[in-house]
């Protein structure tokens, strides 16, 4: 064969359209993610519960937590880059999938287990290596799961694509939240900890949790055959990109940033402040709860203290344990309505602008967080929740308002920046600034996680609700910086799914 047919069948190749896919093929290229999703879930709504059991006192669970920003920061744009120029019998993208989801399903099975494995460390520091572990492997999966849909489905179906992927990350967001829950009410598994141990109900979501997520990424990587490179509308590996130095590529990364548009620099002042406020709402929302709802005082989250007493008292151990079950269900409310706010986002930015949705989407969720101070009602009340009844202090129940209007904002927080972005990018170089982009993402939570612990220590004498305050004063002013947001491209026509979710 000549040069020039080679070259002419690359060529041929690579103008092919990607074949349709039937709903259930599509629906197994994201099937995966529905378990990564439930394992990150469970991680959001119990790490710090565990950790704290373990010993941690609140002024460190943020810098514990600093893991999960850090190794989004390092594993994400290390990993997209490396698929894209990935071939092997399993694909491009499947071999990041699989292992991310093996490596995850390690850390769930050994992190509740921190107290009985560790030897020659402490169960505390055993524990923070399982979360940097997890938060590692989840990010090792997110990034190829994200691009496979892109790989795999024609463009005409990709608003399916991106909205099947949406419908199972939120599904699995909800079971991995309420699990804990189930398995106490339900299945009647205790909740309370002794110390220095983990609560038997949250030991077996995350056993359970590192199996679901395993089999739905084995799903995916064995029912789903990638497209070669230079087949099926995907390029060919080009020997010129392999070839580019560690430095060059990070050259022009650094040159890139430099030369950002406008619109990516001041989006990042509303992500400044919104992803501050979500990072404080996953570190602290539990022993808020539980000191402001359930009445359990500050020091019974100081190790020192726990120390000094020997034994907790059994009635504060089954508060804190029922306390982080109910995060667990006020999580999962959240993401429930950011899926429902998902499905009307769209219309309703074509009807008003996006810069207007992501704006008043923001303040409804500082004002979720601001309104959870006035949810202290402590008479008891029995709640039905179709599987189970269960006993709760009035307040409790009130936090599913606070989380209509925090489901609103993370739902925007998930479409709006990167549907604006989108029209102020070179098209050539829309996946290197999208890139760049997650640093906004990572920075405020790594600020977040250095200063919220001193602020709660320092300033609110360990009175948790008080940095919750501070989360919903920080997602109003991200609400007010939207108003100097460039939006070039406030098209009359619908938003499209790949905008929604890229």
């Amino acid at each position: 064969m000549t040069t020039s047919n080679v070259n002419t069948n690359k060529s041929t190749n690579a103008a092919q359209q990607k074949p349709r896919l039937s709903f259930w093929q599509i629906w197994n290229v994201s099937f995966g993610f529905l378990g990564v999703q439930f394992g990150f879930a469970l991680q959001n709504a119990n790490a710090s519960r565990i950790l704290s059991d373990l010993g941690a006192d609140l002024h460190s669970l943020s810098l514990f937590w600093l893991v999960a920003p850090i190794m989004g920061l390092l594993i994400q744009p290390l990993v997209g880059s490396a698929s894209d120029r990935t071939w092997s019998r399993l694909g491009r993208r499947n071999p990041y999938i699989l292992a991310g989801g093996i490596a995850a399903a390690i850390g769930m099975l050994l992190m509740p287990n921190s107290a009985t494995l560790a030897s020659f460390i402490t169960p505390l520091f055993f524990g923070a290596m399982m979360l940097a572990l997890m938060d590692a492997s989840f990010n090792l999966a997110f990034q190829p799961f994200r691009a496979l849909v892109s790989d795999m489905v024609p463009s005409e179906q990709r608003n399916i694509g991106y909205s099947i992927q949406s419908f199972l990350i939120n599904i699995g967001a909800v079971l991995g939240s309420i699990l804990p829950f189930v398995l106490t009410n339900v299945i009647g598994l205790d909740n309370s900890a002794s110390g220095g141990s983990v609560a038997p109900s949250v030991i077996w979501a995350f056993y359970i949790g590192a199996s679901v997520m395993l089999g739905s990424v084995l799903w995916t990587v064995f029912k789903t055959k990638e497209y070669a490179p230079g087949t099926n509308g995907l390029p060919q590996l080009e020997s010129s990109d392999l070839e580019r130095s560690l430095g060059e590529k990070l050259s022009e990364f650094f040159g890139l940033m430099k030369t950002m548009p406008i619109t990516m620099k001041r989006l990042a002042i509303v992500q400044f402040f919104s992803w501050f406020a979500l990072f404080i709402m996953w570190v602290y929302t539990m022993p808020a709860i539980a000191q402001h709802i359930w009445g359990i005082e500050a020091k019974w989250f100081d190790p020192n203290y726990l120390e000094s007493v020997g034994t907790i008292p059994e009635h504060i151990a089954k508060a804190k344990g029922t306390a982080g079950d109910w995060v667990g269900i006020i999580f999962a409310a959240y993401s429930f309505f950011a899926a429902i706010a998902s499905l009307f986002m769209a219309k309703v930015a074509n009807q008003i602008g996006r810069k207007l949705t992501y704006s008043l989407s923001l303040f409804a969720g500082g004002i979720g967080f601001l309104s959870i101070m006035w949810m202290q009602n402590p008479e008891l009340t029995i709640v039905n929740l179709a599987i189970t009844q269960i006993e709760v202090p009035q307040g409790a129940v009130s936090l599913l308002l606070p989380m209509v209007g925090i489901g609103m904002a993370w739902a925007a927080i998930l479409a709006m920046p990167y549907a604006i972005l989108a029209g102020s990018l070179p098209v050539k170089q829309t996946g290197v600034y999208m890139g760049i982009f997650n640093f906004t993402i990572a920075a405020p939570q790594i600020v977040s996680g250095i200063f919220a612990g001193w602020i709660l220590t320092a300033v609110f004498d360990n009175h948790a609700i008080y940095i919750i305050m501070l989360a919903g004063i920080s997602m109003i002013l991200a609400s007010l910086s939207v108003y100097f947001v460039k939006d070039g491209v406030e098209e009359k026509s619908t938003l499209n799914n790949d905008e929604i979710t890229a």
